[in-house]
């Protein structure tokens, strides 16, 4: 992906999380700076989970796991971001809202990148 992809990926997530905050109680947003800052926050503590701990305990991986690392990223990064506060209940709804929306607007991750390259599409 190229740098003006990361941009405006970094943007839509921003803008996702101010949507997000806006829905879901105990999940607050200052701002879209905040909200710019938090989608970084966001991505670098997933790398730095998938690091240590691997691919399936990230906030992109699926299932119970990925649920639970992105509730746990989100919550985290509230101390490193000034002007967010989230509670646990508003990090697991908001952990929810997100993957919902993913559902519809995937965010392309590393993996699913790594794991299409040179594998085959099943109909």
């Amino acid at each position: 992906m190229s740098f003006l992809g990361h941009v405006v990926r970094f943007i839509v997530s921003a803008v996702v999380l101010m949507i997000v905050g806006f829905l879901v109680p105990h999940f607050s947003v200052g701002g879209f700076w905040s909200a710019l800052l938090l989608a970084l926050v966001i991505a670098a503590l997933g790398w730095v989970i998938e690091g240590i701990f691997g691919k399936r305990v990230t906030p992109f991986g699926r299932g119970i796991v990925g649920f639970i690392a992105s509730a746990v990223v989100i919550w985290v990064a509230q101390f490193i971001v000034g002007g967010v506060s989230v509670t646990w209940l508003g990090a697991i709804l908001a952990a929810i809202v997100i993957g919902i929306v993913d559902l519809f607007i995937p965010v392309a991750s590393p993996f699913r990148a790594a794991t299409n390259r040179g594998g085959r599409d099943h109909d």
